[in-house]
């Protein structure tokens, strides 16, 4: 009778562990390169989790910061701050000046969007808490920021490898 017992104990093993590696159940933000989806980064996230890169604007030498807030399986930009007007800026938002930085709302909500890291803008990108160097993590190659889900083994695992 106990080998019975074993066998069971065995089968409800693997049965839970393959639960644990089907569903899925934590939020992430992934940072892959563009061209052959090669990850560098899966950071935990969840509703409410800002996300943001920021960089010198490579014209004017100022600091840009694009905010986004995740909100389902989406990234909403929900703030733009700079210093100057310069290409690529919105120079006709309505804007607001907060201790010499226009800022604003901007519209747009992303599934997926690419980014071009540059030594020059030093690119740095923001996951809550965390500040990670873009430029150095994708050694300057274009990234996708997108989010995803992942089992609760994948996490697990993803624990033991810090």
């Amino acid at each position: 009778m106990t080998r019975r017992v074993a066998v069971a104990l065995a089968f409800v093993a693997l049965l839970a562990l393959g639960t644990a590696a089907a569903v899925p159940t934590q939020r992430v933000l992934v940072v892959e390169d563009a061209e052959n989806g090669e990850p560098y980064l899966t950071a935990p996230v969840e509703n409410g989790t800002t996300v943001a890169l920021e960089y010198t604007h490579s014209v004017e030498k100022t600091r840009v910061y694009d905010g986004y807030t995740v909100r389902g399986d989406r990234l909403v930009m929900t703030r733009m701050e700079f210093e100057s007007y310069g290409w690529g800026l919105p120079s006709g938002a309505n804007v607001t000046r907060e201790n010499g930085t226009l800022v604003y709302d901007p519209p747009g909500a992303y599934t997926r969007f690419t980014v071009a890291p540059g030594a020059v803008a030093g690119h740095r990108l923001h996951v809550g808490d965390r500040t990670y160097d873009l430029v150095a993590l994708s050694d300057e190659r274009s990234v996708t920021l997108h989010l995803t889900r992942r089992s609760a083994l994948a996490a697990a695992t993803d624990s033991l490898d810090t």
